[in-house]
């Protein structure tokens, strides 16, 4: 097959498009043909070694495709459906083998490039919004990087659940998508703790916070007092040490710094995050933005397109 293969950390031209062989079929696994896979930040920090990995390796953590071949003692799973995983490795390829109990069922009324698109950063959402901070009716929320794939999913389901959405944005064009999405206020990054401060009176009940070292100071100012702040990535850099003082004197805050692995855990997690997003999408009530759909070879664009700012919504390797 062809895959995108990183033999040494660094920049995007370390994804390098080239032959690699089939991956291997065991007990409990599923071979599926990759319709398409999900770019993500995760994929950035791993490229560059900020998050090592053995090398070689086929990096992408998201996907959907045509299930191929099953392997023994897999069960409820048939060749020719339709299939999407997250956290698992080596979905820029052609065919990628995941385990079963990792897998959930793409329902009619859901193509595979829009289920490869939800899955880590539809999930993402979804927890960060039900089980890390749970957003109730009337809470004022703050979503960086509104007009990205992550915010735009973001400001959707925290509308679902009822909040007020203060979104920042860099460009008057990434405010217009934000404000399509449903935030009910749109902000740039200069000042925006005290932009915050004028909308939400003691401040917000939550931000949730993908930047990281540019907003990470300015996201404590901007909660109110017992306010959470949930650093969910880096897309900046990563944040110097905090001294826990920090906390106390903004007002009791919590910080926490949460990761997908943890919030589908269990099978039941997985397919309770899974089933929302394929229900939300199939009734209408969430919109995925693809806005970038590169072929498989142009790996390393897409990633000097993603670092730069250049793109807004979720971005999908095509094989």
């Amino acid at each position: 097959m062809r895959a995108i293969v990183v033999s040494a950390t660094g920049g995007p031209e370390v994804l390098v498009y080239t032959d690699h062989p089939d991956p291997e079929l065991n007990p409990g696994e599923v071979l599926i043909d990759i319709a398409a896979g999900g770019v993500n930040f995760v994929d950035v920090y791993q490229r560059m070694g900020r998050y090592p990995l053995s090398l070689p390796f086929v990096p992408g953590n998201e996907g959907a495709g045509t299930v191929a071949a099953v392997g023994e003692d897999v069960r409820g799973i048939s060749v020719g459906s339709t299939v999407a995983w997250a956290n698992v490795m080596g979905s820029y390829a052609e065919k990628a083998v995941v385990p079963a109990s990792h897998l959930v069922a793409v329902p009619d009324g859901v193509t595979a490039d829009t289920a490869a698109a939800l899955m880590l950063q539809g999930m993402t959402a979804h927890y960060l919004t039900h089980s890390t901070y749970e957003v109730k009716p009337g809470d004022d929320v703050l979503v960086h990087a509104a007009a990205g794939g992550m915010g735009l999913l973001l400001t959707q389901i925290a509308k679902l659940r009822g909040a007020r959405v203060i979104g920042t944005v860099s460009t008057e064009e990434k405010e217009q998508l934000a404000r399509q999405a449903g935030a009910d206020e749109v902000i740039r990054y200069g000042g925006f703790a005290e932009a915050v401060r004028e909308l939400a009176g003691s401040g917000v009940h939550v931000v949730y916070d993908g930047v990281g070292a540019a907003t990470f100071e300015g996201s404590l100012a901007a909660l109110r007092p017992r306010g959470m702040m949930a650093l969910y990535g880096q897309a900046s850099g990563p944040v110097p040490p905090v001294d826990p003082q920090v906390l106390n004197k903004g007002g009791s805050l919590f910080l926490t710094r949460p990761t997908l692995v943890h919030y589908i855990a269990t099978r039941d997690e997985l397919t309770w995050r899974a089933s929302d997003l394929f229900n939300w999408v199939a009734s209408g009530q969430l919109k995925v933005h693809i806005s970038y759909r590169y072929p498989l070879a142009e790996a390393a664009r897409a990633h000097e397109d993603l670092e730069a700012r250049r793109t807004t919504g979720k971005l999908l390797l095509i094989p």
